[in-house]
């Protein structure tokens, strides 16, 4: 989302049932409900996030994680409706 300053990236594990998506946040703004495609639905836990306070940040970020709703974005079938800290990035794994 180059209007945004965003970009997001889903890597999947060799039997392609894990996967982790990647959204990178470029811009000093929070974003709010920011949707990205997902291919799978269910709960997306956060793996990491680099504006946690544990790592100095201001701990904006989803709660631990969030779940996929069936509403398709960006030709994926399913799609979360995230926050984004500030120059920041979050991982979020889907559930197995």
């Amino acid at each position: 989302d180059s209007l945004q300053s965003v970009l997001a990236f889903e890597r999947l594990a060799v039997d392609h049932e894990r996967r982790v998506l990647c959204v990178f946040n470029f811009t000093p703004t929070v974003r709010t409900n920011y949707r990205v495609g997902v291919e799978r639905g269910g709960f997306w836990r956060e793996l990491i996030n680099t504006d946690a306070r544990g790592y100095g940040g201001s701990g904006v970020g989803n709660l631990g994680g969030r779940t996929a709703s069936d509403e398709p974005c960006r030709g994926r079938r399913h799609s979360l409706s995230l926050t984004l800290p500030p120059l920041g990035a979050v991982y979020l794994q889907s559930s197995d």
